[in-house]
């Protein structure tokens, strides 16, 4: 995992951010609180952050579903670009990751956009499936929890999202890892089958982005 874009050089990520990057305040201070986590690395770059909100925005997305929270950085970019009656269902299991969250949702005010479960994702997929009117119901979901999970939550995901939704999985280049056929261990391998089902599955259109640990972007047909 990686904190910035991948395959860049330090002098042309740097003019990048400088030429381009729009981080709010709250923003810069949370990804500046996590770093002092020793597990920070789990979160997002801002450029991927940045991105996010365009595509919610580019969406008019008033429904997303976040799979793996951490601290809150991305359900903070999604929160921000919704409109006031949007809803993001935000999925963890850490109460002491999330509080951080919740301290910066609360102080930016986007609190009420946000319903946090904490709890094993598939099971709370689960639940939101079990009710028929939540099927096809969301414009947006963010998958960046356990690997070794994401081929459940994609299928989850799918199903929630409506046609023309967009569905972005993190870490699909997994530190370069995906590329190396002498790694095999369980969790770069759940990445690998998922990516290659994802490119030849016909229910979506797919692309893959080289924006921090690698991103893959899936349109729901």
């Amino acid at each position: 995992m990686s904190s910035k874009t991948l395959f860049l050089f330090e002098d042309l990520y740097d003019y990048m951010k400088a030429a381009s990057l729009r981080e709010s305040d709250i923003l810069c201070r949370l990804r500046e609180e996590t770093l002092r986590d020793p597990m920070h690395m789990m979160q997002i770059s801002p450029e991927q952050g940045q991105f996010m909100s365009l595509l919610i925005k580019i969406l008019a997305a008033e429904r997303a579903v976040e799979i793996g929270v951490y601290t809150g950085y991305s359900s903070l970019c999604v929160a921000m670009a919704m409109p006031n009656q949007g809803k993001l269902m935000a999925c963890d299991m850490s109460e002491e990751w999330t509080s951080v969250a919740r301290r910066y949702w609360k102080e930016a005010g986007v609190s009420s956009k946000i319903d946090l479960y904490l709890a094993p994702a598939i099971q709370t997929l689960d639940g939101l499936l079990a009710r028929r009117e939540e099927r096809g119901a969301y414009d947006f979901a963010f998958v960046d929890a356990d690997k070794e999970n994401y081929d459940g939550y994609y299928e989850r995901c799918l199903e929630l999202l409506r046609p023309g939704g967009l569905m972005a999985i993190d870490n699909v280049f997994w530190g370069g890892n995906v590329a190396n056929p002498e790694i095999s261990d369980r969790e770069t391998n759940a990445i690998r089958t998922l990516n290659e089902k994802i490119r030849m599955d016909a229910r979506v259109d797919p692309s893959m982005i080289p924006i921090g640990d690698g991103l893959m972007l899936v349109r729901k047909r």
